[in-house]
């Protein structure tokens, strides 16, 4: 048989074609009257009469103050930022870890073979996945709210309302972080007789540390926004923004210190860089004293009686006919802002990742970086008045606000994924002749896509959450009208409001899993 002997054509063809370009029809079919919700125009940017306001505004932030008082104050409320978000992220890993280890298909012993207790694995892993949703769901404020009537103003409830909603967070993504590796190790170890630690110690924990440190890492610099998000609505205004460059190359090198720490050692698992987890266990403790939170007042009588009288007053939700209707209609406005926001934000981070994971060459990469971090470092909030001011009022300018800010976060974490894939597919590819694109698509891509997939659909589940944001700029939504209800204490609103929220983002989860394995099925 002659090796030169050129393929058919039938073989080359791409088999995965088809079913790309009827996804891709369907996305844009399913997007069609989203855009039309949001009002989408994008001339509305080049408008000369907002280009001029929006230069008389950001001329407002020079010449900036830099008096020894106020630097002395941007000081202390950047310590305690990190102190808010250290503490609060310390915890959700604590809470989030071994629910996603139990939630996670890839270390259930039920799933090895026939077995009597079939049914134990599915009983235990939806309710905790229901658990898991219901804590995400929920935004941090309710939480909040709900720990200051237990253990009062302070510190405290901040920490505690973090821990809560991001350990919500990281379980869904550590568990499909843990399913999108190679989990046949871990399958192997359990088939063998080992325990669930054990295989998740031995079989899973060597491939996934650098995503699990990389995002772990990700959710501490959400941490710091949401500390200065807290800091802004008791103060009006924020200081903190300096701390996300800061975590960005803290990061990197946690990140590099993970992938070259974990690893297999004569049949031991051996964990070198105990310095780096001696120093954030010493931050960690160093966090809480510089707080002074007392977890203790929380499991007093009275704060057990307080936060039922709280969560009492959410039930029953309200029911009626046109209140209903307002929340369908705030739903639907909230899923548009929010998938119009992602689908440009998923274009933004896959452009951008591209650089920023050091596929163009050094001189992009830092520049890519740089950007990725003024992206994500300004808060949703500020994107938004920005926004406002290039587009005008409406949902347009929401969707332009979600699309920048979590542009800067896929980004981060697209590049993360790119870097942390095996480069041996590709580089075969381009030893028999393919080029860097064709190498890209079929040596690179299917194995990072469907994380990809799965980070994208989170930051849009975490995106209809991010609806409060949406209230300030006249988008309407259900972020707006849970605004309104809490600040006139119309709680049984707010309960119908968090069930429509709750029931959003069970849906995208639900979606997000399917993907995961249609992708994984089909080879991306």
């Amino acid at each position: 048989v002659n090796a030169e002997q050129p393929m058919p054509l039938a073989a080359r063809r791409d088999p995965a074609l088809w079913p790309r370009l009827w996804l891709c029809i369907a996305a844009l079919i399913v997007l069609w009257p989203a855009l039309r919700i949001v009002e989408f125009n994008p001339a509305a940017l080049f408008d000369q009469r907002n280009a001029q306001v929006m230069g008389r505004f950001l001329s407002t932030f020079f010449p900036m103050t830099l008096t020894p008082d106020f630097l002395a104050l941007v000081g202390r409320s950047v310590l305690e930022t990190l102190a808010l978000a250290t503490a609060g992220i310390a915890l959700a890993i604590v809470i989030g870890t071994p629910l996603s280890m139990l939630v996670s298909e890839s270390l259930s012993i039920s799933r090895i073979g026939p077995s009597t207790r079939a049914w134990f694995g599915p009983a235990i892993r939806v309710p905790l996945r229901a658990l898991l949703i219901l804590m995400r769901s929920i935004p941090e404020i309710v939480w909040a709210l709900l720990f200051v009537r237990a253990v009062g103003l302070g510190p405290a409830a901040g920490v505690l309302a973090i821990a809560i909603n991001y350990a919500g967070m990281l379980g869904k993504v550590y568990f499909e972080i843990f399913e999108a590796g190679d989990t046949r190790p871990a399958r192997s170890l359990l088939e063998s007789g080992s325990g669930r630690v054990n295989a998740f110690m031995y079989g899973i924990l060597p491939v996934a540390t650098p995503e699990l440190v990389s995002y772990s890492v990700y959710r501490w610099e959400c941490a710091i926004r949401a500390s200065v998000d807290a800091h802004a609505r008791r103060r009006r205004g924020g200081h903190d923004a300096g701390c996300i460059p800061a975590a960005d190359p803290a990061g990197r090198c946690s990140q590099r210190g993970a992938a070259q720490g974990a690893c297999m050692n004569r049949g031991a698992f051996v964990w070198k860089p105990w310095a780096m987890l001696a120093a954030f266990a010493l931050a960690t403790c160093v966090s809480f004293l510089y707080l002074g939170v007392d977890f203790v007042s929380l499991i007093t009588g009275n704060s057990a009686r307080q936060m039922g009288i709280f969560v009492s007053a959410f039930f029953p939700p309200d029911t009626s006919g046109t209140f209903l209707r307002r929340a369908l209609k705030g739903a639907s406005e909230t899923l548009a802002i929010s998938a119009v926001g992602t689908v440009i934000a998923t274009l933004i981070g896959t452009l951008l990742s591209l650089p920023a994971s050091g596929r163009w060459g050094w001189p992009f990469r830092p520049a890519a970086r740089l950007l990725l971090n003024f992206l994500r470092a300004i808060p949703e909030l500020v994107w938004a008045a920005f926004m406002v001011l290039a587009a005008g009022l409406g949902p347009f300018a929401g969707s332009l606000a979600l699309a920048l800010h979590t542009g800067g976060v896929l980004g981060r974490l697209f590049a993360e994924t790119l870097q942390n894939a095996p480069r041996e597919p590709a580089a075969a590819l381009r030893n028999a002749g393919s080029g860097s694109t064709a190498a890209f698509m079929y040596g690179t891509l299917p194995m990072v896509l469907p994380q990809f997939t799965s980070y994208a659909l989170y930051r849009w589940e975490y995106n209809i959450r991010m609806a409060a944001v949406l209230g300030f700029v006249g988008a309407g939504g259900l972020g707006q009208m849970l605004y309104v209800s809490l600040s006139v204490f119309k709680t049984r609103e707010a309960a119908t409001l968090i069930l429509s929220m709750i029931i959003i983002v069970t849906a995208v989860d639900l979606l997000s899993a399917w993907l995961r394995r249609t992708l994984g099925r089909s080879g991306a």
